[in-house]
């Protein structure tokens, strides 16, 4: 495989924008947001009446990668609805059997990354309204890249020396990997912590990009619901469709969702209906009366 026309293929010039592709990481089956991911993936669940997987892929639109020739996602759990939501916006990579993870889902695409940079971002990844922001989005990771360093998006950790660090930072959803450390991933089971970032670390090659906007990785109910009501702004955030007879305050309904009860911090899913006589408070409600608490995980 060779790098894009004028393109270096272990990088490029400039930003590093006008060849780039991008991954978003779509597969995992999302075992600690269970049972709301029992029946829908993750990558499908909605925050703020958004699917998570939108709100990736327009983030890459905002910086001018879309289409099947510049934006992959991939898929294993219930891929057939990733693939039927995905439809034209994106190429598709099919992971047949488990999940490949992180790398292994990266290496998967190799033909079609084809010699460029890739920007991988997991679609669980919640990061602020890029127009909201006070400082570096993920566009700053394109920004002056030489086209050789690993670059993380990350956010200052409360201990700095913690495990899962980099440089003191945490990472926050998204990272930039030159080609040529693509183009030798395995097809197997394997994530990028261990394949690609720490070696490139040990290598002084990895670069932390800070960003101080608002992240959630949305793995479990309190970071899935803390994100929804961050989306809210602190009010409540109804969907046209939905019917609210009942108190909702903080709180995100859906689509056709029917709350005639009272709702505080909670996030209604579409469709889901809120019974006259309850009252939830830090909860999840998806369809057939679902409740999943904010505290609870596997």
């Amino acid at each position: 495989m060779s790098g894009a026309a004028g393109t270096p293929a272990d990088g490029l010039p400039g930003d590093g924008r006008a060849e780039v592709c991008a991954v978003v990481l779509a597969a995992g089956e999302g075992t600690r947001l269970r049972p709301l991911t029992e029946r829908v993936p993750k990558a499908l669940c909605p925050v703020g009446n958004v699917r998570l997987l939108d709100r990736a892929l327009a983030r890459l639109a905002g910086l001018g990668l879309a289409g099947p020739g510049r934006v992959a996602v991939n898929a294993c759990y219930l891929a057939d609805q990733v693939v039927a939501h995905v439809g034209d916006r994106a190429h598709l990579s099919v992971e047949p059997g488990d999940p490949l993870g992180t790398a292994g889902g990266v290496a998967n695409l190799r033909d079609w990354i084809d010699g460029r940079p890739v920007l991988v971002g997991n679609a669980d990844a919640y990061l602020a309204d890029p127009a909201a922001l006070p400082g570096p989005d993920v566009a700053a990771l394109l920004d002056g890249w030489d086209g050789h360093r690993v670059r993380l998006l990350g956010q200052p950790a409360a201990d700095p020396t913690a495990p899962g660090t980099f440089a003191g930072h945490s990472f926050a959803g998204f990272s930039l990997l030159p080609w040529r450390l693509v183009r030798d991933l395995p097809v197997v089971f394997s994530d990028l912590v261990r394949a690609v970032w720490r070696p490139a670390e040990a290598a002084g090659a990895l670069e932390v990009v800070a960003y101080r906007g608002t992240f959630y990785d949305t793995g479990t109910p309190a970071d899935y619901l803390a994100a929804n009501l961050h989306a809210a702004a602190g009010g409540a955030l109804v969907d046209p469709s939905a019917s609210v007879t009942g108190r909702c305050v903080e709180s995100v309904v859906g689509a056709g969702a029917r709350v005639h009860g009272d709702v505080r911090r909670t996030v209604v899913w579409p469709g889901a209906t809120v019974r006259e006589d309850e009252r939830l408070c830090d909860v999840i409600r998806a369809g057939d009366g679902c409740t999943v608490p904010a505290a609870a995980h596997d």
